[in-house]
């Protein structure tokens, strides 16, 4: 991080800041306007949109900015940045359509509004930071090929698992050893957690029922895992992975010596110390890294355990942001075709009719599958499931596929999956005429 701390230091002599807005103002939104406001002097957030404006000011509240100036188009966001004015705006379309913004942060965690600002942000060339793993899974394959063409930064956060992963993934290649498992510490697993079991947990820490439920029931953990082997390049060993309950972070090079797979896997660890953040497992068959490694307490090889006790989302984000505006560097990125699909699985017995509640609710949890078998399977994404109608009686455990149910109409998310599934055909036609 030296090099971003060096990049956002010369912005600060030159008066000249990053020009940051912010497109969602709740728990995660309004912390990372805190973060930026008060931490950051070579970024500023000169916008915040929110559907309900009240929660947008609220954001720059909690950050000490009591004075804010209300928006409703492009050159009156212009205005607003030229006179060093906090703007809000409920409109997102300002954001992107003002020439000033240089990077837009997408923090709604929502999938089809969550895309069409990540869209229409590329497409207005802006960087793209991305506080929404559940959107980046669904479709961020596609829109990082819209971002390529737009020659703007399309990327997750420092700080959430996936970035943690992926930092320590180049740490691990920077010393010599071949990353071959990678993934996050988890804490608690149930896939039969739901909004009511949930409800008393979310209300004590602020959080919304269904956000606690995708982070018990595995879906939020799934759909991290796709981002960071859609950045990657790492597969899934086994639907829903392997998943190992142990005692320990340093258990994990015993238990996986014998389940590795070519081109490496993501996967999770359960409940071993120190049970929150991020792991890798690199491996070395050099005998003069192997015996400095060992030297080192690290171990004897061949396979060794690195990882990061804790992840900062919200703290790390103004990294993400630095490093996208002046480096042109994505922390975690897609890269190229998709790997992975969190797919959507009965949490209980379902019936025809039933309209799917989506992420963190009561109808499914998600499993983690290699994007080809998904796709070969036609299973359904967890990201699209939100308010899709089943078409027949599903059992419990059963994986949905899109022959079980009707889709909602005109939806941006759909569109995208059709174009991401496309490129993964055309990669297969291409293979088997080479």
């Amino acid at each position: 991080m030296i090099i971003v701390d060096s990049a956002l230091a010369e912005r600060v002599r030159e008066d000249n800041p990053v020009r940051v807005g912010v497109v969602g103002a709740g728990f995660s939104g309004s912390r990372i306007v805190h973060q930026i406001v008060t931490a950051v002097p070579g970024l500023r957030v000169v916008a915040v949109a929110n559907r309900t404006q009240a929660h947008a000011e609220a954001a720059y509240r909690l950050a000490g900015v009591e004075r804010t100036r209300r928006v409703t188009d492009p050159t009156a966001l212009q205005r607003s940045i030229g006179a060093r004015d906090y703007a809000v705006t409920e409109d997102p379309d300002v954001l992107w359509n003002c020439p000033d913004v240089d990077v837009v942060i997408e923090a709604t965690g929502t999938i089809e509004h969550g895309a069409r600002v990540a869209l229409e942000s590329i497409r207005h060339g802006k960087h793209v930071v991305l506080v929404n793993a559940e959107m980046d899974a669904t479709v961020g394959p596609i829109l990082r090929q819209y971002a390529d063409r737009a020659g703007v930064v399309f990327t997750d956060t420092d700080g959430d698992e996936p970035g943690v992963a992926m930092n320590m993934l180049r740490f691990v290649r920077s010393i010599g050893l071949d990353p071959v498992v990678a993934g996050n510490l988890k804490g608690l697993y149930d896939r039969y957690r739901n909004p009511t079991t949930q409800a008393e947990f979310a209300r004590r820490n602020n959080q919304k029922p269904e956000a606690m439920t995708s982070f018990a029931d595995g879906t939020k953990l799934s759909m991290e895992l796709a981002v960071l082997a859609n950045a990657s390049g790492f597969g899934v060993a086994r639907r829903g992975m392997y998943g190992p309950a142990l005692d320990d972070v340093y258990a994990a090079p015993a238990y996986y010596a014998d389940k590795l797979i070519d081109g490496g896997m993501v996967d999770f660890l359960c409940g071993a110390k120190p049970a929150n953040g991020a792991f890798v497992l690199g491996r070395t068959d050099d005998p003069v890294r192997a015996d400095y490694l060992r030297y080192l307490k690290m171990g004897d090889g061949p396979l060794y355990a690195f990882y990061t006790p804790f992840h900062l989302p919200h703290l790390e984000v103004p990294n993400t942001v630095a490093r996208a505006a002046l480096l042109g560097d994505a922390t975690v990125t897609p890269q190229g075709l998709p790997v992975a699909d969190a797919v959507a699985v009965a949490k209980r017995d379902l019936r025809a009719g039933e309209t799917l509640d989506g992420i963190g609710g009561y109808c499914c949890y998600t499993l983690l599958e290699n994007y080809a078998e998904a796709r070969s399977e036609n299973l359904l994404p967890m990201g699209v499931s939100a308010e899709c109608v089943l078409k027949r009686d599903i059992n419990k455990d059963t994986v949905l596929t899109y022959a079980d149910i009707e889709l909602p109409a005109g939806r941006l998310c759909d569109r995208l999956r059709v174009e991401q599934d496309t490129l993964l055909r055309q990669d297969s036609m291409v293979a088997r005429t080479a």
